[in-house]
C-alpha cells in the first residue's frame, strides 16, 4: 500500500490522514513519525514530498523522500515564509542566478524538463509567481535573456554559488526597492483610511439637506418645538389701538 504525504521536513507530526491510513494497519506511528523526520531533516523549514511503501502483512515500510517543490526551495534560499500577495507590484526577494541554477539542478530528476536549461526556466517562472527578483531584474526579463543566450555559461557550466560582491549589490539594490515599497504601502493604508472616514462622515450627515443636527437650536424666528406632553402655547395679544381723538 502506497501512502503519499506532504509533511515539515524534520518535524513531521501526528494527525487523522496519517493515523486512519496507517492505524488499521497496526503500524506503529511513533517509529514512522521518527522515521520520517529522520530521513527529512535535511529539509528543514520546508514541506516536503513523502511516500510510505506499506506492506501490511509484515507490517514493514519504505520511506522515499522527494525534494521539496521549487516554491518551497526557491523561498528557502531567501529566508521567506511566503512569496508576494501582490507579485507584480512588490517583490518579496532578490535571488542570485546561480542558486537559480542550484534549485534547478537539485529538482531536475523530478521535473519534466529535459535538461537544465528548461529546468532553470521553470524556476524562474516559479519566481515570477512569488514575486522574486533575480539578479536584480523582473524574472520575466530574465526569461527573455536566457532565451538570448545571456546566461549560456552559468548554465552549461552549473554555476551555483555566487561572488560575495555580487551578493552585496544584490542585497543593497533591494533594500532600495523595499523601502520603497513599505512607503507605497504605507500611503496606500493612508489613503484606504481616509477613504474609509470620508465613508463614516457621509454616512453620519443627515439625510435631508439643511436639516439640523440632533440637539442644534432652532433657526432665528423658527418656533421652538413643544416638549412632549406639554400645552400649547398662546398666541402673544397685541393691545388693541385706541381711537384717535376728535378735533
Amino acid at each position: 500500500m502506497l501512502v503519499k504525504l506532504i509533511v515539515d521536513g524534520g518535524k513531521m507530526a501526528p494527525g487523522p490522514a496519517v493515523s486512519q491510513q496507517l492505524g488499521p494497519m497496526g503500524i506503529n506511528l511513533g517509529k514512522v513519525i521518527s522515521d520520517v523526520n529522520e530521513a527529512t531533516k535535511g529539509f528543514a523549514g520546508m514541506k516536503v514530498p513523502v511516500e510510505l511503501d506499506v506492506d501490511p502483512k509484515t507490517k514493514t515500510y519504505k520511506i522515499k523522500v522527494s525534494s521539496p517543490p521549487v516554491a518551497e526551495l526557491v523561498k528557502k534560499e531567501l529566508g521567506l515564509e511566503k512569496g508576494s500577495g501582490e507579485p507584480k507590484t512588490f517583490k518579496a526577494g532578490n535571488i542570485p542566478f546561480e542558486r537559480v541554477v542550484f534549485v534547478a539542478k537539485t529538482k531536475l530528476p523530478n521535473l519534466l524538463a529535459k535538461d537544465l536549461r528548461k529546468a532553470v526556466k521553470l524556476v524562474v517562472g516559479t519566481c515570477v509567481s512569488l514575486g522574486v527578483l533575480i539578479d536584480n531584474k523582473e524574472a520575466k526579463e530574465i526569461e527573455n535573456d536566457i532565451d538570448a543566450g545571456v546566461y549560456d555559461s552559468e548554465i552549461k557550466n552549473e554555476s551555483t554559488e555566487p561572488s560575495a560582491g555580487a551578493m552585496l549589490k544584490r542585497a543593497e539594490h533591494f533594500a532600495v526597492v523595499k523601502a520603497r515599497q513599505e512607503k507605497e504601502k504605507k500611503a496606500r493604508e493612508e489613503a484606504k483610511a481616509a477613504e474609509e472616514a470620508a465613508k463614516a462622515a457621509a454616512a453620519a450627515a443627515p439625510g435631508a439637506p439643511g436639516a439640523a443636527a440632533p440637539g442644534a437650536a432652532p433657526a432665528a424666528g423658527a418656533p421652538a418645538a413643544a416638549a412632549p406632553g406639554a400645552a400649547p402655547a398662546k398666541a402673544e395679544s397685541k393691545p388693541a389701538a385706541k381711537p384717535a381723538a376728535k378735533k
